[in-house]
């Protein structure tokens, strides 16, 4: 049973050794490393990783591991292709799956993953287009048509997926160029109950007993993909003390955000996430104690949701933080003194702009971001009534999302085969009018448009029995005729039309009044943080390939108790109960006595990474896989913000 000792690896910041840094990988900490560890980065190592590591769209990471197409990555990274594959008669998240040939291998309706083929500095074509004399507002909408400008070329002229990034919050930006595949099928998934064994209750702690990784494939042409890069599986495992490089694709940090940034995070905006997740999670926990199959249907969407309370609740705690925020304040007082009068001048408009924000961004999030979380198809009918419009516009005057290199990707999601089920629709549209009106107040306009003098679950009822975009062709009919989709009375199309109104205003007040004050500030931060540091520190994280390194360690945790470097089989079956969430499935209760309860099972290191590097390899100085992150503990959710060891 030696592989198992490879299969979960878990996260943690809480050690002795500060190995901070989600670093890019055309700027490693090569020094630190050698110094540190003795061990030398070099380009081919670090090509290795880069052309084996893999972006999953739907905010995962993972790795090839065969000349085949093979893809390692977690359970709950695939979970959303298990799930939409999943039906009331084969049910592959609660019993698994297991591809017995290449012939079985089930297609995952909307995946898409991105492989990192190189990295080009654009930066000064960027900031020529958007000098620091123009307005704000003006000055972001021109950044924003160069960087379109720039994808696009780079896009005909290659044939690949090319990603703008913006860099230290606008200091810097990269030209990203992708490989893609859409053909991405299923090989391999455990049963959710040994996968997520210990479910919410364990999830963000640490010792931790998860068979959390799923195989998936890609394919070219109808062929599984040629990868003739990719990792090796390690013949020893995991080591007590030995050096490991993790290469993922964490999403969102906001260590070079500023004092006003946290304050607004921790007073507006993450109390109102919490409260919105906290209805949604509601309302998923009444749909599914309606039967076994209503249960199985938001089984995903509800673990989902439940991860992000839990972490934003750790974000937060965080933020609360007396002596975190103490820090923070500290760390831009040192940056005062080294700016000058400059500094001083934007970091006084940056504070206007979250000042400005605090006053509309829910509604932003609740009419244009994130309507009905957990609604499958509310995001699909604002893209239907969006898409023709958009397309209809000069490629450089369009929203991003709907720009020409990104268009296939969208179209990959709003075309998307898997199954909507029209009572769950119905539970969180009903849920969603419920969290408007509580928000903004029963009388808000938009809410009153949406409703037409309805209750909330009339209204959610009509909108799903009135539509006809269940049907894919339906969505393709509205969506390449813009003046059908304008006068269309289907529920769905009404309700995405008024959203559409209502989130575009919100957006540009936000692209106006926010984000092209804090870009066009951002230089001048940028310009005063690399004066102290050089340019060799790291840039936040932005959902792009980044490396961490670190030693496989144990740790002391917040009671002051020593945990070991890892967990084993003995202690899975200790842990279980037979009781939801610590039941195991049959399969491991009947394996028990062909197992060496004495196997590693999980383990830590000092990597820090964050949200996004789920599925992320962990590989040692050989570049072999010793395991794959899945999680982190709650006592390094507020390195978020502000890197502590």
């Amino acid at each position: 049973m030696r592989p198992y000792r490879l299969l979960c690896t878990l996260l943690t910041a809480l050690s002795t050794p500060a190995d901070e840094g989600m670093w890019l990988l055309n700027h490693p900490p090569a020094g630190r490393i050698q110094k540190k560890y003795g061990f030398a980065l070099t380009q081919p190592f670090l090509d290795k990783l880069r052309l084996a590591s893999v972006r999953m769209n739907n905010g995962g990471s993972a790795s090839f591991v065969s000349p085949q197409g093979l893809i390692f990555t977690n359970h709950h990274v695939a979970s959303e292709c298990i799930q939409q594959l999943s039906t009331a008669g084969q049910d592959y998240m609660n019993n698994g799956f297991l591809a017995a040939s290449q012939s079985e291998e089930k297609a995952c309706p909307n995946l898409e993953i991105n492989i990192l083929l190189d990295i080009t500095d654009v930066t000064d074509r960027v900031r020529a287009a958007a000098p620091d004399s123009l307005p704000a507002a003006e000055a972001n909408q021109k950044r924003k048509a160069v960087m379109t400008a720039i994808e696009k070329e780079c896009t005909e002229k290659t044939g690949n997926r090319c990603d703008v990034v913006t860099l230290y919050k606008g200091g810097q930006y990269h030209l990203y160029r992708y490989r893609k595949y859409t053909d991405v099928r299923l090989v391999f998934a455990p049963e959710a109950s040994i996968a997520a064994f210990g479910g919410d209750p364990d999830n963000f702690t640490y010792p931790r007993y998860c068979l959390d990784f799923a195989f998936l494939r890609a394919y070219e042409n109808g062929k599984p993909a040629s990868t003739p890069t990719y990792l090796r599986w390690s013949k020893t495992g995991a080591r007590e003390r030995e050096l490991t490089f993790v290469t993922g694709h964490p999403g969102t940090t906001g260590r070079l955000d500023t004092l006003a940034a946290l304050e607004f995070f921790r007073d507006k905006q993450y109390p109102f996430i919490l409260r919105y997740e906290e209805a949604t999670i509601k309302a998923l926990l009444e749909y599914s104690g309606v039967s076994a199959e209503q249960k199985r249907q938001a089984q995903d969407d509800l673990v989902g949701e439940q991860n992000a309370f839990k972490a934003y609740s750790g974000f937060l705690a965080g933020l609360r933080d007396a002596a975190l925020m103490a820090r923070k304040r500290d760390d831009e007082q040192t940056l005062r003194a080294r700016g000058g009068p400059d500094l001083a001048a934007s970091l006084a408009k940056i504070a206007a702009a979250y000042e400005a924000y605090g006053q509309f961004h829910r509604e932003l999030s609740l009419f244009e971001r994130s309507p009905a979380r957990a609604s499958a198809l509310l995001p699909v009918a604002i893209d239907v009534v969006r898409y023709g419009v958009e397309k209809a516009k000069p490629n450089d005057k369009r929203l991003r999302e709907y720009v020409d290199p990104a268009l296939p990707s969208l179209e990959q999601e709003m075309y998307s085969p898997a199954p909507i089920v029209v009572a769950k629709e119905i539970a969180m549209l009903s849920s969603y009018f419920r969290v408007v009106a509580a928000e903004l107040g029963a009388d808000h306009p938009v809410l009153k448009k949406m409703l037409d003098g309805r209750s909330p679950e009339e209204a959610a009822r009509r909108a799903m029995e009135t539509t006809k975009l269940v049907e894919v062709s339906e969505r393709k009919r509205l969506a390449t005729d813009p003046a059908a989709a304008a006068s269309s009375q289907d529920g769905m199309v009404r309700l995405a039309r008024v959203l559409d109104e209502a989130g575009r205003q919100y957006r540009k007040r936000y692209e106006d009044e926010v984000e092209g004050v804090l870009t066009a500030e951002a230089v001048t931060l940028a310009r005063s943080r690399f004066a102290i540091t050089g340019t060799d520190d790291y840039p936040d994280a932005t959902f792009t390939l980044r490396l961490a390194y670190g030693p496989v360690l144990g740790y002391r945790n917040a009671e002051g108790r020593e945990v070991r470097w890892a967990t084993d089989f003995a202690g899975l079956y200790r842990r279980a109960t037979g009781t939801e969430p610590f039941a195991l499935p049959l399969s491991w209760i009947r394996a028990r006595k062909k197992l060496r309860l004495s196997t590693p099972f999980n383990f830590v290191t000092t990597n820090d990474t964050h949200g996004g590097n789920s599925g992320s390899p962990t590989v040692d100085t050989r570049g072999e896989v010793v395991g794959i992150l899945f999680d982190g503990n709650l006592e390094g959710l507020p390195n978020r913000f502000v890197y502590r060891d």
